[in-house]
């Protein structure tokens, strides 16, 4: 299908990314893969080519674009290499929407410069081990000190994506109690230093996918954090959440559909290679059916990801139609990387092969940023059900 979402400048850019990721991550990404992390230093690489910078305001060493598609160009070439950045895609998705949007002057003067340089890195603690999707329940407190100068954070995090290498991270922490009809209430985001004593890193958590992605559990023991690194008003954490929540949803469902369009690229080229019975298994038409219905659904997962980008571009995308995108995308990925994976046979099984990866790591789509059953229920709320 003709598509009219991206333009020379998202096509220049997308030749960029491809050359580099062919030239600097293909070659390593089997020791990364192994090592369950990228190394630090890629990070560097990646602002160097400016990936850390483009909504970033010119002010404070960024391009100064507000549009979320050379993300999305980004997530193409990325899943059609079969390849992943680690954890670079939660420091820009899910750091830095609260730095621009809740930042004062002064503390973007303070942080932005080094996020754009990747000198420090940022993830975003919500979850705990007790509430999973229940952001409303979590016990991880932050209260104020009686001087007024700083917060004692106690608690902890778990399933934080990047929190093994990250330098700060946005802490989701309680500093009131809930209000009787308001259970969302109380909730408050510090930007925190992880060197400050008492912050300390668990377990690198050993995942089914995402292998390259350092994921983390952080636990935090009177940990001073100043005031001075509140992000926002004190208590309204959870609106802020919800508020940047669409944007998050939307960037894993374009990688869902990213990651259906490159199985399908994997399968294709696996069956056109290998012969069964004297011929390509291309040439069986069960193959041609079973990749004409994958083909299908991806062009489908396209349209629906496409229309849901230009939406937040232009600041329309409700939190309903995030949350529909999130669900049919990550559905179709679901379906289609299954099937592609069993046209590839006994090798589909094995990690050496792309398509192995993409399945393992696609199976995360449909729990993180919500899980399918959260995203019905949203969508049900918005049909007045």
């Amino acid at each position: 299908m003709r598509r009219t979402v991206f333009n020379s400048d998202h096509e220049a850019f997308r030749q960029t990314l491809r050359d580099f990721i062919e030239t600097e991550v293909v070659p390593r990404y089997d020791q990364w893969f192994q090592d369950g992390q990228v190394p630090r230093d890629f990070y560097k690489q990646l602002a160097e080519l400016g990936l850390f910078g483009i909504e970033v305001p010119e002010e404070y060493g960024g391009a100064g674009i507000d549009s979320f598609k050379f993300a999305a160009v980004q997530t193409e070439e990325t899943m059609r290499a079969g390849v992943s950045f680690g954890a670079a895609g939660a420091h820009v998705a899910l750091g830095l929407p609260y730095l621009l949007e809740l930042g004062t002057d002064e503390q973007k003067r303070r942080w932005l410069p080094d996020f754009v340089s990747g000198d420090t890195m940022y993830a975003l603690a919500m979850t705990e081990p007790g509430t999973g999707s229940d952001l409303a329940g979590m016990s991880t407190t932050a209260k104020l000190s009686e001087d007024g100068t700083h917060y004692v954070l106690n608690g902890a995090k778990t399933f934080i994506t990047g929190g093994v290498l990250a330098d700060r991270v946005i802490v989701c922490a309680r500093t009131s109690p809930p209000k009787p009809d308001d259970r969302r209430y109380g909730i408050t985001l510090l930007n925190v230093d992880t060197s400050l004593p008492g912050y300390s890193v668990g377990r690198k958590l050993d995942k089914l996918g995402l292998r390259t992605s350092d994921t983390g559990e952080l636990a935090f023991v009177d940990v001073k954090v100043p005031v001075a690194d509140r992000l926002g008003e004190e208590d309204k954490g959870f609106y802020y959440l919800g508020k940047n929540l669409p944007k998050e949803r939307l960037s894993i469902a374009y990688g869902a559909y990213a990651q259906a369009a490159a199985a399908v690229r994997f399968a294709k080229q696996y069956v056109q290679d290998r012969k069964v019975f004297g011929q390509p298994v291309a040439s069986f038409q069960n193959t041609k059916f079973e990749l004409a219905a994958c083909q299908a659904e991806v062009d489908a997962a396209q349209a629906v990801a496409d229309r849901a980008l230009e939406a937040l571009d232009a600041g329309e995308l409700t939190a309903a139609e995030a949350a529909s995108a999130k669900l049919f995308c990550t559905e179709v990925a679901h379906r289609v990387i299954d099937r592609c994976l069993q046209l590839h046979g006994g090798y589909g099984f094995i990690n050496e092969y792309p398509i192995a990866r993409l399945y393992a790591d696609n199976r995360v789509n449909r729990i993180y940023g919500g899980t399918s059953e959260v995203m019905k229920m949203i969508i049900a709320k918005d049909m007045g059900l």
